[in-house]
């Protein structure tokens, strides 16, 4: 007679623990998305309260959270809604380094673009995307070096 209590409250305390977890559980943050050129030059900052972003080696940047440099009118907006590694790398608003090109960038350039990848954007700013140039070929065709699992922040069970 003494352990149909004991059961009982086992079981109750099981119930009331499995639905503190459910209440404290927050889903996964959204998927990682593939963007094309047209669809990431959505993101540019010129529209309130839509997002702005900004993609580096390929990966696309929110980073909105900056809007006082990257929005509407603001120093660096010309580096939002495209690729602009190029940019970054020389430390230029000029338009014609606003590409992901890295054709004849110095290694002094190089090292300096993979400093501010990681010690600024990955740090600071949620990583939203990747541009189909990072993973797709000209031709629409993927590229065999692409490795999911070593993209920064990537799982492989997040969808593109």
């Amino acid at each position: 007679m003494a352990t149909t209590p004991v059961w009982v409250l086992f079981v109750l305390l099981s119930v009331s623990l499995a639905e503190e977890v459910q209440l404290n559980y927050k889903p996964a943050t959204k998927p990682v998305r593939l963007f094309t050129e047209e669809e990431l030059q959505r993101y540019d900052g010129s529209e309130e309260g839509q997002p702005i972003y900004m993609a580096i080696k390929g990966v696309v940047f929110d980073v909105s959270k900056g809007k006082e440099f990257y929005g509407k009118d603001a120093s660096y907006n010309a580096l939002v809604g495209k690729d602009s590694t190029r940019a970054v790398a020389k430390m230029s608003l000029n338009p014609a380094d606003l590409t992901s090109d890295t054709t004849g960038l110095t290694e002094e350039q190089l090292q300096s673009l993979d400093s501010v990848f990681e010690g600024t954007y990955k740090a600071k700013y949620p990583i939203v995307g990747y541009t189909a140039a990072r993973l797709l070929n000209a031709d629409g065709s993927p590229k065999k070096d692409f490795k999911p699992e070593a993209q920064p922040h990537f799982q492989t069970r997040d969808e593109f």
